[in-house]
């Protein structure tokens, strides 16, 4: 069995009103968000599609997000297939990494449905062979899941192999509503093996609290959820 040694964390999680956001990546930085589509998103915290939590919270965060800022859409578990292969292949760039792109992303978003399964580094893997060619300097996954890997390889074990020869890709993960003890070990060593940062999200708030910190936002959003009617 594989094992990692990891540091534990530990953070205050408050939220408070939005104000104005200051989206400050490093210039000519590019972001890709990777947001999980699967099956388990369908489940309920309290009370609310753990789904509709994560889309509240992108829709607050977009908009203020500057437009000059390289940033793209990829999602995973958003659709089944007839053969365990082609459901663990179900990974989509919905927005290419590109400015001005909020309104895509959130039109994006919206039409997107948890289905499936859990293909985390197949993502990974398509998002850095192909989401960021082309692009020089650093690139950013924000990675949003409420699992680990169950398709492929684990994702600690490959951006172990990764950063051997690629130092330009930085991956944080929220780690949203995950309990098992195995997958937040992997989880979080796929984050810091690339120099990234790790949160462990389990409510709305915290959610919230780990997406702001992620894009550097200059205020909080407030976690404020209305259920589907």
């Amino acid at each position: 069995m594989f094992f990692v040694m990891l540091p534990a964390f530990c953070a205050d999680y408050t939220v408070s009103t939005p104000d104005t956001y200051n989206y400050r990546r490093e210039e000519g930085e590019r972001t890709l968000f990777i947001l999980d589509f699967s099956n388990s998103m369908s489940e309920y915290l309290d009370g609310v599609r753990k789904v509709d939590l994560m889309l509240d919270t992108m829709k607050q965060i977009l908009p203020e997000i500057n437009p000059s800022s390289f940033v793209g859409l990829r999602v995973y578990g958003h659709r089944m297939g007839f053969t365990p292969y082609e459901a663990c292949r179900a990974s989509s760039l919905k927005v290419p990494v590109s400015p001005s792109s909020a309104g895509q992303i959130q039109s994006a978003l919206s039409d997107t449905e948890p289905r499936g399964m859990t293909p985390i580094t197949f993502s990974l893997k398509e998002a850095v062979k192909k989401d960021f060619m082309g692009f020089s300097g650093r690139k950013h996954i924000i990675l949003l899941t409420d699992g680990g890997e169950n398709c492929d390889e684990s994702p600690c074990k490959w951006v172990m192999e990764l950063v051997k020869f690629r130092k330009d890709v930085t991956i944080d993960v929220i780690a949203f509503n995950v309990t098992e003890a195995d997958d937040l070990d992997q989880l979080e060593c796929t984050s810091l093996v690339t120099g990234g940062k790790f949160y462990s999200a389990n409510t709305a708030a915290e959610l919230a609290r780990s997406l702001n910190n992620s894009i550097n936002v200059k205020k909080d959003v407030e976690a404020k959820i209305i259920p589907n009617k």
